[in-house]
């Protein structure tokens, strides 16, 4: 007889539906056959009943129950695609991305242009590549976070459910540590901030657009320190998420009017430099700390794809500048009045800005 299942939520499911957890991780599991279990108090998130439209978090666990019995015809209607075998190729290219092997955990230097997992039309991705690093004595390797598809750099993958399980819960609690480097467009007024603004699904987008959102958003915090300055043109930063959410740092950067540059998403045309600098998103994970189920740290720095080293030479940049900078603690957000002053004088000075373009587009015209 089956047994219940447990499952540790992990860092990219936070704050999605249960539902949707469920498509995503077990898809030959019917919405029906959720419904019922949550109907008969059979599904639960720590302890607790849960419903499929519940929002689960990082680190929570859910309690599931065995697999039901599906007739034949219906279970060939459900059994998912086996995946096509990998190329000589295709295994060569997944072990070039390894900059970190130890027994629980891989760390890989994702190149951008290629997605962390699949999705409609997408076929090539990390996810799938994973086959090539297959452990016959520890089985397929798990993604444990994701990095966006034009987004380079350390990328963790656990080799072991154990390792999976720590690292979701190392993420959840904020202990691991990632650290972007990125190019933006203008020069930021302060050089060292927080950026304390929630972070929800852009409506009519189906949610592969995201914005601030002061009334339904998630909470989102990141940390920006300017490294370089390349006069009033552009910036070279670094960046520290303490949060999570989808896009959180181009959604952030795009709020306080420096876009990443190449990221025409969120910056629209102003994200594009001229000057030789390449139209690719300049955005790169490039450092990865997290304690280890063994009790060491993995710390890793990831290189640069060539387009971003080349547009940092050309501005007359040293990695190593930014390379020396220490990692920051996060203090915790400030109290909900600070951020509600902060808000408004946000909204504010974006009114002003555009009043000020509307004035100046009338005097031209």
């Amino acid at each position: 007889m089956s047994e219940v299942r447990q499952f540790t939520v992990g860092y990219d499911d936070d704050g999605i539906r249960l539902d949707r957890w469920f498509k995503r991780h077990l898809p030959e599991t019917s919405f029906t056959t959720v419904a019922k279990w949550a109907r008969t108090g059979q599904l639960r998130v720590d302890g607790a009943r849960a419903t499929p439209g519940d929002r689960i978090a990082a680190g929570q666990q859910l309690r599931v129950p065995p697999e039901e019995p599906v007739a034949p015809a219906d279970k060939a209607a459900r059994t998912p695609r086996p995946r096509a075998p990998l190329s000589d190729d295709q295994r060569a290219f997944i072990r070039e991305m390894v900059i970190h092997r130890d027994p629980q955990a891989f760390v890989l230097n994702k190149p951008p242009g290629l997605a962390t997992q699949g999705g409609t039309k997408t076929t090539e991705h990390v996810d799938h590549l994973l086959d090539g690093l297959v452990d016959d004595e520890e089985g397929r390797p798990k993604l444990v976070h994701r990095l966006d598809k034009d987004t380079s750099g350390a990328l963790l993958v656990a080799r072991t459910s154990r390792a999976a399980a720590f690292f979701a819960k190392a993420f959840s609690s904020r202990t691991a540590r990632k650290v972007y480097w990125a190019l933006v467009v203008d020069v930021p007024s302060i050089d060292d901030g927080i950026i304390d603004l929630p972070i929800g699904k852009q409506p009519g987008t189906g949610g592969e657009k995201m914005q601030v959102d002061e009334e339904n958003g998630s909470p989102a915090r990141t940390r920006y320190r300017v490294i370089e300055r390349a006069g009033n043109r552009c910036a070279w930063v670094e960046l520290q998420p303490f949060t999570g959410r989808t896009h959180q740092l181009r959604v952030h950067m795009a709020a306080i009017g420096h876009p990443i540059v190449g990221d025409g998403k969120y910056g629209g045309p102003a994200a594009f430099l001229t000057g030789g600098i390449s139209r690719k998103m300049h955005l790169h994970a490039r450092r990865l700390r997290v304690d280890h189920p063994d009790g060491v740290r993995i710390d890793e720095t990831a290189a640069l794809p060539t387009h971003f080293a080349e547009s940092l030479a050309g501005l007359g940049f040293e990695e190593e500048v930014g390379d020396r900078l220490e990692l920051q603690e996060d203090k915790g957000p400030p109290p909900k009045s600070v951020l509600k002053q902060r808000a408004k004088a946000h909204a504010k000075s974006v009114r002003k800005e555009r009043r000020g373009e509307r004035r100046g587009r009338g005097a031209r015209d």
